[in-house]
């Protein structure tokens, strides 16, 4: 679906590939500049039950608005390696966190799916959210107020699952999701986003 990138996905400047036989065993081609890439704050909380990658940022705001509020998809590539490198040994069940359907035909993409396609990391769609109202545009106290946003669907064993989502603010779209799937027979439920707010 995608092809591969010559410039910066972010600035548009030439990005210069350093050929080596070690360029032959890499995953995945660079989508953004040394100097972009360095705009990107990593997250120093650890949380066994939650964990983020990076801190929302100014430049990650400008990537979020860019990627999620402009439809730009081919912006899912930016973060495939690290997303790739820190969950490809999850043991856990991934569990992307959906739209819904009728956001979804507006959007015509699923940014939290295109995350983990382009990082090629396998999940699985059990939940459905059965609201339109979207978090973004609620204040805190809202957010925190909100009725249950999921239900779950499909056949939700009694494992263990890590639901995916592409952000963290308040924590009220993770703790809906993991509620549904545990309302369903999981056994455990951890999260994983991108970003934290």
């Amino acid at each position: 679906m995608y092809k591969e990138v010559h410039k910066c996905l972010l600035c548009y400047k030439p990005l210069n590939k350093q050929v080596s036989w070690l360029t032959f065993l890499e995953r995945f081609s660079p989508a953004i500049c040394p100097h972009c890439k360095e705009e990107f704050e990593p997250t120093t909380e650890t949380n066994a039950e939650h964990r983020s990658l990076y801190k929302y940022n100014e430049p990650m705001k400008d990537y979020v608005h860019r990627y999620k509020f402009m439809y730009d998809v081919v912006l899912a590539k930016v973060f495939q390696q690290q997303l790739h490198e820190a969950l490809k040994n999850e043991k856990r069940i991934i569990v992307a966190v959906p739209m819904h359907p009728q956001k979804l035909v507006e959007r015509t993409f699923s940014p939290v799916e295109e995350l983990l396609k382009a990082a090629k990391i396998p999940y699985m769609t059990l939940l459905e959210k059965t609201t339109t109202d979207t978090q973004s545009k609620k204040t805190r106290e809202e957010r925190l107020n909100t009725p249950q946003l999921f239900r779950a669907v499909g056949e939700v064993k009694a494992l263990h699952y890590l639901v995916f989502d592409d952000i963290y603010t308040t924590g009220t779209t993770i703790e809906h999701a993991k509620k549904a799937l545990l309302e369903a027979g999981a056994k455990s439920v951890a999260s994983f986003t991108l970003i934290r707010g």
